[in-house]
């Protein structure tokens, strides 16, 4: 999959060595669905809509048939993951209850949709035995899985810059990426400059 994924904005210029996977591209692909401020469409809005995303990409659902409901179910999976992934990436408005409350749901998830093994000779890796938009859910929870165990889970984050919380993976060499573009980090930093200018010029006179 490449569609809807971003290459990480960094806190340092250089990037390390570290590549995209395709685990990693199967979970840009599903938290990239939001709506957000910069024009980006909500692709999860109903069963239509999730199952035409669905039928995008064969390595999650291929075609799929989905209700509303389904729709609904990716929308708080996908969320959850975000709130996760904000949290990865330091937001403040993301951790204490908002991030307990992802947590509960991913465990829900995760034993709504269970994962198998599968060992060949080649390998072990997790896949989903269901069907449908079971199969779906459970294909993003393995490639979750997946990822982790790799040992960089904390680098796979959400852009801190309110509305955008873009996924995307931080290559920085010290996994110090905040922001899914400079473009992004940039708005930030022009924001914080004005609120300290309007602060400013709202402090009493000094006599």
């Amino acid at each position: 999959m490449s569609q809807g994924i971003s290459s990480a904005a960094a806190g340092s210029p250089q990037l390390g060595p570290r590549a995209v996977t395709p685990a990693v591209e199967a979970v840009l692909a599903f938290v990239n669905t939001r709506a957000d401020g910069a024009g980006r469409r909500e692709l999860f809005g109903d069963g239509d809509s999730f199952a035409a995303w669905l039928a995008e990409y064969d390595e999650v659902g291929g075609e799929t048939v989905a209700t509303d409901a389904d729709a609904a179910a990716a929308r708080e999976l996908r969320d959850a993951l975000v709130t996760v992934l904000l949290a990865h990436s330091g937001d403040e408005e993301s951790l204490g209850e908002p991030l307990q409350r992802a947590e509960r749901h991913l465990r829900r998830a995760g034993s709504l949709y269970p994962l198998a093994t599968v060992v060949t000779a080649g390998g072990v890796e997790l896949a989903s035995p269901q069907a449908g938009v079971e199969r779906v859910f459970g294909t993003v929870l393995a490639a979750l899985a997946t990822f982790a165990r790799g040992g960089d889970w904390g680098r796979i984050k959400a852009c801190r810059n309110p509305p955008c919380h873009f996924g995307f993976f931080d290559r920085t060499r010290n996994g110090g990426g905040l922001y899914c573009s400079p473009g992004c980090g940039s708005q930030v930093s022009m924001r914080n400059y004005r609120q300290r200018q309007r602060r400013g010029s709202q402090a009493p006179d000094q006599v």
